[in-house]
């Protein structure tokens, strides 16, 4: 066994480094978090938290050439020794696993082989997520585990995740729907399970994963049967700056029409469109405040918003028969706006989804919140999600499994 309950997990991006100590012992609980940003520019910085002393820090890092670098100035927040023996394990945030790395694993030179060849699945994510796990070997003497955001929807069945397109495309390069936002879904249902204090494979749920990125999932006996984004985490609900659902053709149109290059329109459809593209807005506050003021547009986007996850909401009450525990609002949006969730929410009585609006209250709340009326057929829940804690956990689960298989074997 770990002679140490305590894992540093990484979610590392093309310019930046997120990080969060975890000690697992008897109480789960956050010492440090932070950010590094800007990370190979003059203007990188790093905010870093001490979680029980409520104490933030920015300090400028223009050093921080490197991810490698701004790692080792992590470590000298996190009062670390050489080899970092405090450390029992590190967890790494993995965008696209694939079809072949569907478990959180330790990482081997054959797992690292098998991100790499994901890449052209998540060609944004994957190879900085693959350098922080190399830099990270270089300077940790612990082990490395993989947890992978694809992994939860492992468990959906074909009919869900094929494309309607030339079969020997999914053959030749694994095209096909794949989900993201896999630990997000994966803690919000264990949560559920103690809320409602019941087993989480006996659960039917949607659940609505509401931030800048927004995804939804329709889960049946604790398992992903079906999730809103594809491929890549573009299709689907209306996001921040990402489009959600188009015609295909567009892209087309737009090269024909326009004279855009691939990489323009890829860009336009992922950093300019959804509420920003809509609206100019891509913070929901803002949009809020600006219907309140009269805004046709803010309004407009937010009907074309609310529209699509509803339209997905009926989908998935279609897939689950019907037989819903409850609605699961969760990130950014889901955990803090009343007002989305009321829009989403209201006039769905014929369905058994009768939100309270004396409970539905603004603002986040650690606490699980139950925002429905007592008649609801169908429970409406507000929890707070945490991806770095679960993938906390799932890193020492890992470990503790290989050295207890280790053990047996010797």
């Amino acid at each position: 066994m770990a002679t140490s309950k305590s894992v540093l997990v990484i979610n590392s991006g093309s310019s930046s480094l997120k990080y969060a100590l975890f000690d697992l012992g008897k109480t789960a609980t956050c010492i440090y978090q932070g950010l590094v940003d800007g990370i190979g520019t003059s203007k990188s910085f790093i905010s870093h938290r001490n979680v029980p002393a409520s104490h933030h820090i920015t300090l400028q890092a223009a050093d921080c050439t490197d991810h490698k670098q701004g790692l080792k100035k992590v470590l000298e927040l996190l009062n670390f020794g050489k080899g970092c023996s405090g450390i029992a394990a590190v967890g790494h945030r993995v965008v696209h696993g694939g079809e072949t790395l569907t478990e959180p694993t330790i990482i081997t030179h054959s797992v690292k082989r098998a991100i790499e060849k994901a890449i052209p699945l998540a060609p944004l994510h994957n190879p900085p997520n693959l350098q922080g796990i190399r830099d990270a070997e270089e300077i940790f003497d612990c082990p490395q585990v993989a947890v992978f955001d694809t992994a939860f929807h492992g468990t959906m069945p074909p009919k869900a995740y094929m494309y309607a397109i030339p079969f020997q495309l999914y053959k030749e390069l694994g095209v096909r729907r794949y989900g993201f936002h896999g630990t997000s879904y994966e803690y919000l249902l264990e949560q559920t399970g103690y809320v409602l204090n019941k087993p989480k494979d006996d659960l039917n749920l949607i659940i609505f994963h509401l931030g800048a990125g927004a995804s939804m999932a329709a889960i049946k006996q604790g398992k992903c049967i079906d999730t809103t984004m594809g491929l890549t985490p573009l299709p689907g609900l209306v996001m921040a700056t990402r489009s959600g659902d188009i015609d295909p053709a567009i892209w087309q149109m737009l090269a024909t029409e326009k004279g855009l290059s691939n990489e323009e329109i890829s860009t336009m459809l992922n950093k300019e469109s959804g509420m920003f593209g809509l609206c100019g807005e891509k913070d929901m506050r803002a949009v809020w405040d600006a219907i309140e003021e009269g805004s046709k547009q803010h309004k407009l986007a937010l009907d074309v918003f609310i529209h699509r996850i509803r339209t997905y909401l009926g989908a998935y009450l279609v897939h689950l028969q019907g037989q819903v525990d409850a609605l699961v609002f969760s990130a950014g949006i889901g955990e803090a706006s009343a007002r989305t969730r009321r829009c989403i929410c209201e006039g769905l009585e014929g369905f058994g989804i009768e939100i309270d609006a004396g409970k539905n209250t603004e603002g986040k709340s650690k606490k699980p919140m139950q925002i429905h009326k007592e008649s609801s057929k169908i429970k409406i829940l507000v929890i707070q999600t945490d991806e770095e804690l679960h993938i906390a956990r799932q890193t020492l689960q890992v470990i503790n499994s290989h050295y207890q298989m280790t053990s047996r074997g010797a």
